[in-house]
């Protein structure tokens, strides 16, 4: 029995960083005739309908127990806003609280204490796209003096994730009729499907914004752009 092994060329990696990986698939039967493997790639394109920030409040005050009241005091109103403005209990996770002394620094003579810091953060998810600019706006005013993000997503990404396994599945199978009708061979038939991983980029989020900076840019506006999602797929065939 004759074996032949070729691999297909697999599309260019993402220029950005993995939002997500699949389970590896793998569907295996024995094979009797000539054997064809392939390698193919489905990729399409979605819009994100998810945006993740972290918004944050740092306080400063002479002793720790006011600097942390302080920061808890302004991440309530910054909770009350995002509440406000309709994102559920759900999306909006503590994410950081962290209480720091501040010391003087002066040649030859030992640090000075001069307070305590305290950040309270928070990471929100806004399924509304369209508004998260207007509301970060409105975090800023309600004491909100750290932002990071945002990082877009796709909320379930399962089934544009699906077709593009299904326009693999398609590329591999006319590749490997190509390839038979050049040898002279059909394909008969599918005979191992092993997926090597799923995945959807995601964009590197905007550095730390200090809270003067974003009071300077009125009207925030998030754009969504387009995202693609790919999934790899090696392929067996039977060749007789």
């Amino acid at each position: 029995m004759r074996t032949i092994l070729l691999s297909a060329l697999m599309l260019g990696a993402a220029m950005v960083p993995v939002a997500a990986v699949a389970q590896q698939a793998s569907i295996t039967q024995s094979v009797a005739g000539t054997r064809l493997d392939v390698s193919a790639s489905g990729e399409v394109t979605r819009v994100p309908d998810l945006a993740i920030i972290s918004a944050g409040v740092v306080t400063k005050a002479a002793t720790a127990g006011s600097a942390l009241q302080q920061a808890a005091t302004r991440m309530q109103r910054v909770r009350s806003a995002l509440k406000a403005a309709g994102v559920e209990d759900r999306d909006i996770q503590t994410s950081n609280i962290s209480l720091n002394p501040e010391y003087r620094y002066v040649n030859n003579e030992p640090p000075q204490l001069t307070g305590y810091s305290a950040s309270n953060t928070v990471t929100v998810r806004f399924r509304d796209i369209a508004n998260a600019g207007k509301i970060l706006d409105a975090l800023v005013k309600e004491g909100a003096n750290q932002l990071n993000g945002p990082t877009l997503t796709i909320d379930k990404p399962e089934a544009a994730l699906d077709e593009a396994r299904a326009q693999a599945i398609a590329k591999g199978r006319a590749r490997a009729e190509l390839y038979a009708r050049s040898m002279g061979l059909r394909v008969v038939r599918i005979v191992a499907v092993t997926e090597s991983g799923s995945s959807y980029p995601v964009p590197p989020p905007m550095p730390m914004m200090e809270r003067a900076m974003v009071a300077q840019a009125a009207d925030s506006k998030i754009d969504p752009g387009e995202q693609k999602l790919r999934v790899n797929l090696a392929m067996t065939f039977e060749l007789q």
